[in-house]
């Protein structure tokens, strides 16, 4: 509400309380002057003498002092003497004197009978109403003048407001015009100078603001990690593509598949050094191409357009780029760097059609080896956008048992024996060419096929243990959480395990925390079994649920290991507090805590003072191969 408004609201109501003072003054004073009359009529020294016994004479002999409403005398023996003049309740047709009516009665016993009278309040009732419209008109009055004053000004301040809002208006179209300081008088005087110092102030800006104008807007549309153009560039290309014409080229995909792993074993700052080194293989493979365009379209997948050019002249440039990762690969010392999907595109044509042809180009790209590249086309159906490529591969993978293994040391805290090696997974094609960890596991779970994976991966750990007896200690194997949840998996792990118990008590099971927040019952059923057959269980990326401290009643798992972005910022007080409070708990439920992803000593030093049980990332040991002894053994 406005304050015009309100105050028109607030000023009736202000002054209409002070009318109801002013008639509660009047009331009282009338109320005074009756209580007065009437006690000069009881106080009357002619009550002291001898008074007519017939009630027109008593009448006659009080009328001249006293004005009757009401009269009424009854003698106690004669009635003949009896009189009675007026009206006990007459009717009022005045209602504001009425406002002001005062009972004015009394009733007297005398020697031959009883008096009653009710005096006349008329006088008193006028002058109090004739008193009290005096007062009002005094009151509304001024309600009125202030009322109208206050309209009066409020319009002039409306003005001078409406002006100021126009004239910010047209500042913000950058016009400059005059200010007129005769709007703006009085107090509305700073106003007018904050508006005319801010007038300059702008004017004398916007030349510089145009000359930077570009420099800045290329700044917003460059990712800073590797300076190609971002996603939103990325879609107006596409747009420009999809209006008709006759310019064609060729569209690469490339996705950096390993940012999340080095992102979680080696930080953030890792995997942007890791994002840059890619780009920078992209801008040396078309350096000689001036017009071919970069984009950075998500958080892992580039876009690279080159026009004028056919897909078989293309290829010569995807063998570079694909050497450029290779050697780049070497110098980081990752599975691969990064695969590439190349299709061609011809202006008019559907953008988001040229999109999945690019992704499916990828995904087979994916199936092939190591930063290995697939030209795609058009689609055909039998690849699926890679789809049915990957099932295939993932079930060649099971059928070969095509995994090996690299294991990275987590090192004992607080003079505790070793805790356990954890067991990283590498799988191969049928070519001997690594493929994508993190991929294949995804591609196996949108396939329905985790189940099969995790129990070839386990079926090759205990083979590896039987090969290798030498290897001391025992090694955590990463199962998905929609296997935990399978009761024939269950059962099936329950009955290897419980036939290579010597095995099965070297062994422990890490589950990602989300998967076992879905479903806590079952989480602690899987924990319990696996205790029952000797084996152990990990918590993995621990801390990121809002119900993790139920894992310390409910589930007990033997270990669990603190999501990586706690480590990266554990020099906050806050990251610091929760770890200390997490492994505060853990100890009084015998549960191991392990901290994941320490790449600096400062990062060591500190989750060592807190006190944690083991330390794991790239700071305290890389994943070593193991190499086994006997590839032709097998578990029975």
């Amino acid at each position: 509400m406005g304050v015009t408004k309100t105050f028109h609201l607030i000023l009736p109501i202000v002054f209409s309380v002070i009318s109801l003072f002013s008639y509660q003054y009047e009331q009282q004073r009338a109320s005074t002057l009756a209580s007065q009359s009437l006690q000069d009529y009881v106080q009357n020294p002619l009550w002291q003498t001898s008074l007519p016994h017939d009630g027109n004479a008593l009448y006659e002999r009080l009328s001249p002092d006293y004005h009757f409403k009401f009269f009424q005398y009854i003698h106690q023996l004669v009635g003949t003497l009896n009189h009675t003049s007026g009206q006990l309740h007459p009717v009022n047709d005045d209602m504001i004197a009425a406002l002001f009516s005062q009972d004015l009665s009394n009733t007297r016993v005398l020697p031959q009978g009883r008096l009653q009278v009710k005096l006349d309040d008329s006088h008193i009732r006028i002058e109090a109403k004739q008193r009290f419209i005096k007062t009002l008109s005094v009151i509304w009055l001024t309600y009125l003048v202030i009322a109208l004053l206050f309209s009066i000004l409020m319009v002039r301040l409306n003005r001078a407001i409406r002006y100021a809002s126009n004239y910010i208006d047209t500042l913000s179209e950058l016009k400059f015009d005059a200010l007129a300081q005769s709007a703006f008088r009085g107090e509305l005087a700073p106003l007018g100078q904050a508006l005319e110092k801010c007038r300059v102030s702008l004017n004398s800006k916007y030349n510089e603001i145009q000359q930077h104008n570009t420099k800045l807007n290329k700044q917003a549309y460059q990712d800073p990690v590797t300076l190609f153009s971002t996603r939103a560039k990325f879609t107006e290309k596409l747009d420009s593509l999809a209006q008709p014409g006759t310019h064609f080229g060729v569209m690469a995909i490339i996705k950096a598949t390993e940012l999340g792993q080095i992102n979680r074993s080696q930080g953030r700052e890792a995997g942007d050094d890791y994002l840059a080194g890619v780009a920078d293989c992209i801008r040396t493979s078309i350096q000689a191409l001036a017009q071919a365009e970069c984009f950075r379209i998500s958080s892992a997948d580039f876009a690279l357009f080159i026009p004028d050019i056919t897909l078989k002249n293309a290829q010569p440039l995807l063998r570079n780029l694909k050497a450029n990762f290779d050697l780049f690969q070497q110098k980081i010392d990752v599975e691969s760097v990064a695969y590439i999907g190349l299709v061609p595109y011809q202006q008019g044509n559907q953008a988001l059609s040229l999109v999945y042809l690019g992704d499916a180009a990828v995904s087979i790209a994916q199936t092939m080896g190591p930063n290995s590249f697939h030209i795609q086309e058009q689609l055909n159906g039998d690849e699926l956008f890679g789809d049915s490529k990957w099932k295939t591969a993932i079930d060649d993978i099971i059928k070969r048992r095509a995994v090996k293994f690299h294991a990275q040391d987590i090192q004992p805290c607080r003079g505790a024996d070793k805790v356990y090696r954890e067991l990283l997974a590498r799988f191969y094609s049928s070519q001997g060419k690594f493929l994508p960890t993190a991929t294949v596991i995804a591609m196996a779970e949108r396939h329905g096929m985790s189940v099969e994976l995790d129990k070839m991966i386990i079926l090759s750990t205990f083979k590896l243990l039987i090969d290798n007896p030498s290897l001391p200690g025992a090694f955590g194997i990463n199962i998905s959480s929609n296997s935990m949840t399978q009761p024939a998996f269950i059962a099936w792990i329950k009955t290897l395990f419980v036939r290579q118990r010597q095995i099965a008590c070297r062994i422990v099971l890490e589950v990602n925390e989300a998967g076992m927040q879905a479903n806590i019952n079952q989480a602690h059923k899987f924990v319990r079994e696996m205790h029952g057959v000797g084996a152990r269980v990990a918590v993995e990326h621990f801390g990121m649920g809002f119900t993790s401290f139920k894992f310390f009643k409910e589930v007990r798992p033997d270990f669990i290991k603190l999501d990586g972005s706690y480590t990266l910022d554990i020099e906050s007080d806050h990251n610091r507090f929760f770890v200390k409070m997490i492994v505060d708990v853990a100890r009084k439920e015998s549960i191991g805590v392990i901290a994941s992803s320490i790449e600096r000593q400062e990062q060591k030093l500190i989750l060592e003072h807190l006190l944690v049980d083991g330390l794991q990332g790239y700071y305290i040991a890389k994943p070593q191969a193991i190499v086994r002894q006997n590839e032709q053994s097998s578990v029975n």
